[in-house]
């Protein structure tokens, strides 16, 4: 695709090579066995978090804390990463790029290059850690100024591990690795810090190690599916005019986002196990990459790097994608530029790639991969194979300068981290690196996602502004947020169809009845509220279940404790079968206890699958509900739907959608409590003139709700915020108009 005459090619010098160098890589085992997220969920506080989860060297995990040093952000990164030694490397002073464009010196000027050491074939031990962010293209190229950027994470994050931790999946064992002459001191404190947040034990594990909640707003892109199709046809009218080959153009989607941006991470590796997983905490944020694709790995001398172009729907046929002649030519050109690349620092003649592409399933997609291999040149270091080859060429076009001029033409918004690389150069290990594509970027309040596609003469501008949310849909299922208003209509134009939500956790334990059961009522300014529709349910669950009758005098003794009570209170009464009667227990406690989370606050719900529902009674025995993933709180709550994924209710309160106008909720056929709040509400809003219905709907139809609310004796009416996987909402005009005539004595009665 490009000779020897590339306006890429610089002027390569060769180095020295380096002393030799002690290559012992200490190795301390640790006792606690625990997986990779686990680990990394512990050490969630520590400072300098850095972790490498898949397939990345000796492992199937590095995690980092606590770096030696840290890049700053006016040092030459390539240089950082070429340096043959722990000190400050100098500052590259690069050389005037050419009337043609010429790309920098591949080795800084102020000393020699270093040639990399062989690879240690089972450590890892330490070194740096970090990303290289796409913008850094500029200090390699005279290009165009970039289009404004949206995000507030620095150009390049690089931090030094003098030692690690490194999880070997076959043995199921961590180690703490250390480079020869890391402080022994620093190596203790961190094999201290994980005893104390695991403990000491072979098995152990803690609450700091448990998943944390967070909230992702709806995705909303920069731009919309038009204007990205319009920068696609800008593309084309280019590659029609001999300009370029290919191009690859990008959209931003972006939200809002409260919590922290490790348990996203952890959540979407989970879920997903992407060959190239990265999470770093940096200055201003933290990136969390799922990245199915290899940008370089260096073992030794041999480089390898594989592209991946060419994408198809997963619920596609795979032999159509790989006989796509479309998606065949972004390949080649590609596998060309990046076998152009790798010829500047790799061996002349070493540089070889396969005839044909594979296919590969990669996070709800099909892709075409190759791969290229290269033997690195005597005297080269990862410098130079860095500055041969950056940003990769999956994600620039060919050919590549002339390519990256027009995607500063053509997009936005800049690319942040986005299309640039996150890995590592470690003396022992190598050098690996990923293309940073399927990466949320994390500043202030707002997490940032990139999408994107290569574009070649035959490219359908429409089509390639849906692909872009075929990449991302399954990165939002896998880490719960959704697409917002705008990206879901422009779904549902290609696909005719709302996006279902994937599947939740299925609970299959039952209630013991034996334990009974209860109602709990709201007691205000001393008196019971709906004390006689609460009477009625349990009179009637005690009747059905064990054929007693509740005692008689329960009513005036439920009135005469409330009376004691001050303060908004709930007071629970609950019904246990004792040999021949029911025995009647009592409880209250205040309403808002100091500390808990606000209770006026949205709900957020979470999806758990309970077949057949949990039954028309109250039951006292709650173990498999309160046992399922939560934590639940005043605000958070499992929403329970059937197998079929029908919405059945709360774990603590009934549930209204709002569809056309129209207030939904779930029928009382045995499969929901008929709440006392829901017959209440059900009353009020037939009174008020509302379309009401009692029928089912499913999660998947939750797409097309205005709005969501519950309800339940003690809160009320309360707006859902969000249904986890599912979708958010705003508190709507009707959840308001119930709330307001709850509140009104008058039209609330009955």
């Amino acid at each position: 695709m490009r000779g020897g005459s590339s306006p890429y090619h610089g002027r390569v010098r060769a180095a020295r090579p380096a002393p030799p160098r002690e290559e012992t890589v200490p190795r301390h085992p640790l006792p606690q066995r625990v997986r990779p997220v686990q680990m990394l969920r512990a050490l969630h506080a520590e400072p300098g978090l850095a972790a490498l989860l898949g397939d990345w060297a000796h492992g199937d995990a590095v995690i980092g804390i606590r770096p030696a040093r840290v890049l700053g952000a006016d040092e030459d990164p390539f240089a950082a990463l070429g340096s043959a030694d722990d000190d400050p490397p100098t500052v590259a002073r690069a050389a005037p790029p050419s009337a043609g464009g010429s790309r920098h010196d591949l080795c800084a000027l102020d000393r020699p290059c270093a040639e990399p050491p062989a690879a240690d074939p089972a450590r890892f031990g330490g070194g740096w850690l970090g990303y290289l962010g796409y913008q850094l293209s500029r200090r390699l190229e005279s290009l165009p100024p970039a289009p404004p950027h949206s995000g507030g994470l620095p150009e390049h994050h690089l931090a030094r591990y003098d030692h690690v931790l490194v999880h070997d999946s076959a043995a199921d064992r961590w180690f703490c690795e250390s480079l020869p002459g890391a402080d022994p001191a620093r190596v203790a404190a961190t094999i201290a810090a994980v005893e104390r947040v695991l403990g000491a034990g072979p098995a152990s594990s803690s609450g700091a190690a448990a998943p944390r909640s967070y909230r992702c707003g709806p995705f909303e892109a920069a731009v919309t599916g038009a204007a990205h199709a319009e920068a696609v046809r800008g593309a084309l009218a280019h590659i029609r005019d001999g300009d370029i080959f290919q191009a690859n153009i990008c959209r931003e989607l972006t939200a809002a986002f409260d919590g922290d941006p490790l348990d996203l991470f952890c959540a979407g590796y989970e879920r997903l196990r992407p060959r190239f997983a990265g999470f770093l905490r940096v200055p201003g944020g933290a990136v969390a990459s799922l990245s199915p694709e290899l940008y370089l790995r260096r073992t030794g001398t041999a480089v390898l790097t594989s592209p991946i172009k060419g994408t198809a729907p997963a619920d596609t046929d795979p032999r159509e994608l790989h006989a796509s002649a479309k998606n065949r030519a972004e390949n080649v050109m590609i596998v060309d530029l990046m076998r152009n690349d790798l010829s500047r620092a790799c061996v002349p003649g070493s540089v070889l790639s396969p005839a044909v592409p594979r296919v590969e399933p990669h996070t709800g997609v099909h892709h075409l991969v190759a791969d290229v291999h290269g033997t690195l040149r005597p005297g080269f270091d990862d410098a130079a194979l860095l500055r041969s080859t950056f940003p990769p060429g999956s994600c620039t076009g060919a050919p590549k300068i002339r390519a990256t001029e027009i995607i500063n033409e053509l997009e936005t918004t800049a690319r942040g981290v986005y299309t640039g690389g996150i890995g590592y150069v470690s003396p022992a290990a190598g050098l690996a690196m990923n293309v940073a594509i399927r990466t949320f970027e994390f500043s202030g309040s707002t997490v940032r996602l990139g999408v994107g596609g290569g574009i070649v003469a035959d490219s359908d501008p429409d089509g390639e502004a849906f692909e872009t949310l075929v990449k991302a849909a399954p990165l939002l299922d896998a880490v719960g947020a959704r697409f917002g208003a705008e990206l879901a209509r422009e779904w549902r134009e290609h696909t005719g169809k709302a996006r279902e939500a994937p599947p939740a956790p299925v609970i299959t334990g039952r209630p013991d009845v034996s334990r009974g059961i209860f109602t709990t009522m709201l007691v205000r300014s001393g008196r019971p509220e709906q004390l006689e529709r609460h009477l009625a349910r349990l009179r009637e669950s005690a009747r059905v279940c064990w054929g007693r009758e509740l005692p008689d005098a329960l009513g005036e003794q439920i009135v005469r404790r409330a009376a004691a009570l001050d303060g908004p209170r709930r007071l629970r009464v609950t019904a246990v079968p004792d040999a021949a009667q029911l025995r009647i227990e009592c409880t209250h406690a205040l309403l808002n206890p100091p500390g808990a989370a606000p209770p006026d606050d949205p709900w957020l719900l979470v999806p758990l699958v309970v077949p057949g529902g949990w039954g028309g009674h109250k039951w006292a025995d709650r173990r498999a509900l309160d046992g399922a993933p939560g934590p639940w709180s005043p605000v958070c709550d499992p929403l329970l739907v059937d197998r079929d994924g029908s919405v059945l209710e709360t774990g603590r309160a009934s549930v209204f959608a709002v569809f056309d106008g129209a207030v939904v909720t779930p029928p009382a056929d045995g499969r929901i409590l008929p709440g006392t709040m829901r017959e209440r509400v059900l009353g009020v809003l037939r009174a008020a003139g509302y379309e009401v219905r009692e029928r089912s709907f499913t999660l998947g139809q939750c797409w097309d709700a205005t709005e969501v609310f519950v309800t339940n004796a003690l809160r009320g009416a309360r707006p859902v915020g969000e249904i986890r996987d599912v979708g958010r909402w705003a508190t709507g005009p009707v959840t308001r108009h119930v709330q307001r005539l709850l509140a009104d004595p008058v039209r609330s009665a009955g």
